[in-house]
C-alpha cells in the first residue's frame, strides 16, 4: 500500500492539534485561583485534574505555601511574648523552626514538638507546624482532595481546612470549610461548615457538621466537593454529610460563591482537644502524601 506522506503528516498534525486544545475546565483569575467555568457540575461529571503537590521536592514549594506562623502570618500577627492570650489553634505554630516542617522522599511531616529552647528563646513549651495557600493557590468550585497520615497524641488537633481568599463579604464571616479535624486518639474525624448563618446567628439548620470513620494509624483520603449550591464532604471516597445552599438565605448562610485558600496544620492544646497530657507521645507529626484538586 502507497502511503500520500503529506496526507500522513497533515492527520499527525490534526490529532497533534486536537490534544494540545483540550479544554481546561477553568479560568485562571491573577495567575492562581482556578475557577471553575461551568456553572454547575453533579456527581456523575467526569471530574479533571487541574492542580496537585506530591509534596517529593524535598523541600516546600514556596511558589505555592506559605508556612503559618503566629507572628509572622498577614492574618493572624502575634507578638511571640503574648502567646499565652491566644486562645485559638495557632498558638503553638511557627514559620521559623525548621524541626516542625520537614519532608522524606516522598511526604511532607507537619510536627508537633516539645520545645528545648523555651528558656533562651522562644517561650512556647510546645512547637507545631503549617503551611498554608493564601494568595498563592486557591479555587471556586471543584472537588480538593488531601492525603494524609496522623499521629495520636492527647492534646492533639490536626486539621485540613479552607478560608476566604478576598474576604469579600464585609462585616459577616466569609466562610470556613473545615475537611478533616481529628482529636486526640478519635478513630474518627470532624467535618464542618462554618459561616455567620451558623457562627453569629446560631443557626442549627441546615446541619453544620457530622463525624467519621478513619483507618487510626494509616493514611486516609479527605475531600470536600463544592458545588454552586452544595458542599459535599467525604473520607475514603465515602460521603460524609452534605452542606446545601438555603434558598432566601443569602450569603450570612451562603458566603461560598468566592474563592476560597487551603491550611493544613498540626495543632495542639485547646478547649476542644485539651491538654497535652502525656508529653512523651511527642513529636507527632501529620504526614501528607498529596493534595489534588480537581474542576
Amino acid at each position: 500500500m502507497v502511503i500520500n506522506r503529506s496526507y500522513s503528516l497533515s492527520i499527525l498534525l490534526v490529532i497533534v492539534t486536537a490534544f494540545s486544545c483540550v479544554r481546561k475546565p477553568y479560568t485562571l483569575e491573577d495567575g492562581y485561583i482556578y475557577v471553575q467555568k461551568e456553572e454547575r457540575r453533579n456527581e456523575y461529571t467526569q471530574w479533571q485534574l487541574v492542580w496537585e503537590d506530591d509534596f517529593d521536592k524535598g523541600t516546600l514549594d514556596t511558589t505555592l505555601w506559605s508556612r503559618i506562623g503566629l507572628f509572622e502570618s498577614p492574618k493572624w500577627k502575634v507578638p511571640v511574648e503574648k502567646w499565652r492570650e491566644v486562645n485559638n489553634c495557632f498558638r503553638y505554630i511557627t514559620a521559623t523552626d525548621p524541626r516542625v516542617v520537614e519532608f522524606d522522599d516522598e511526604n511532607i511531616h507537619l510536627k508537633g514538638i516539645i520545645n528545648p529552647d523555651s528558656l533562651t528563646g522562644d517561650p512556647r513549651p510546645y512547637l507545631t507546624g503549617g503551611i498554608y495557600s493564601w494568595n498563592k493557590f486557591a479555587f471556586q468550585y471543584g472537588r480538593i482532595e488531601i492525603k494524609a497520615k496522623l499521629d495520636p497524641a492527647y492534646g492533639a488537633w490536626p486539621a485540613i481546612w479552607m478560608l476566604s481568599e478576598k474576604d469579600i463579604y464585609p462585616g459577616q464571616h466569609n466562610g470556613e470549610m473545615d475537611i478533616m479535624e481529628r482529636l486526640n486518639h478519635d478513630d474518627y474525624a470532624y467535618q464542618t461548615t462554618h459561616n455567620h448563618y451558623t457562627i453569629t446567628l446560631k443557626q442549627t439548620e441546615p446541619k453544620k457538621s457530622t463525624t467519621a470513620k478513619i483507618n487510626p494509624g494509616d493514611y486516609n483520603v479527605y475531600s470536600v466537593s463544592w458545588y454552586p449550591d452544595k458542599l459535599v464532604y467525604a473520607i475514603n471516597g465515602i460521603k460524609s454529610y452534605e452542606y446545601p445552599k438555603v434558598p432566601g438565605a443569602g450569603t450570612y448562610q451562603w458566603p461560598f460563591d468566592q474563592p476560597f485558600y487551603l491550611l493544613i496544620d498540626q495543632q495542639m492544646e485547646h478547649e476542644w482537644p485539651g491538654k497535652i497530657t502525656n508529653p512523651e507521645e511527642l513529636p507527632i507529626s501529620m504526614t501528607v502524601d498529596w493534595v489534588r484538586l480537581y474542576q
